[in-house]
C-alpha cells in the first residue's frame, strides 16, 4: 500500500531527525517540521498541543533539561495511515545488574500525506518514570521545565478537539 510505505518512510526520517537532535545537532523543535500546520500532539505529561508552531515550542520547552536522556526504538509498525512505535525513555547510567534505567513509551501517529503527520499521541506510565528518577538518582536540572498543572488530555484529531 502506497500510503503505508510512505508513512513508514516518513517515520524513518522522523527518527533519523530525532537521532540528530539527541546528538545535539538540531533543536527538538526540528521535529515540528514533520507535522501539518493544524496537527495535534498529545503528551502524557504536557497534554494536548495544537498547531505546528505550538508543537515546535512544546518540543523545545518539554525537552529542556533532558539532554542526557535517549529514546531508542524497539519496534515500529505501519497499518494504512497509522504508525505505532514502541520506544524507551532511557535515563543515563545503568542499574547494578547492568541494565539501563528505562521506561517504555508508545507513539501512535496519523499520517496525512506529503511527508507529514497530522497527529501524535504518546503514551507512557508517568509513575514508572518517577520510579526511575528515584532508582537512578537522576534529578531534574534547573533548566527543566515543568508541565502544566492541568493539561488538556483530549486525543481528538485536528479540528475536533478541545
Amino acid at each position: 500500500m502506497a500510503t503505508e510505505s510512505e508513512a513508514r518512510e516518513t517515520y524513518a526520517r522522523y527518527v533519523a531527525t530525532r537521532d540528530r537532535v539527541e546528538a545535539g545537532e538540531l533543536p527538538w523543535s526540528a521535529l515540528a517540521g514533520f507535522f501539518t500546520e493544524d496537527a495535534v500532539f498529545v503528551d502524557p505529561a504536557w497534554g494536548r498541543v495544537e498547531g505546528r508552531p505550538a508543537i515546535a515550542k512544546f518540543m523545545d520547552e518539554s525537552m529542556a533539561g533532558l539532554e542526557d536522556w535517549r529514546f531508542p526504538e524497539e519496534w515500529t509498525v505501519a497499518d494504512g495511515n497509522r504508525v505505532v512505535s514502541f520506544w524507551w525513555n532511557r535515563l543515563p547510567g545503568t542499574r547494578p545488574d547492568g541494565t539501563p534505567y528505562q521506561a517504555p513509551g508508545i507513539s501512535i501517529m496519523t499520517y496525512a500525506g506529503n511527508g507529514l503527520f497530522s497527529q501524535e499521541v504518546d503514551l507512557l506510565n508517568m509513575t514508572e518514570v518517577g520510579e526511575l528518577f528515584r532508582d537512578s538518582g537522576w534529578t531534574p536540572p534547573p533548566t527543566m521545565n515543568m508541565p502544566p498543572r492541568h493539561p488538556v488530555r483530549d486525543i481528538s484529531p485536528p479540528g475536533r478537539g478541545a
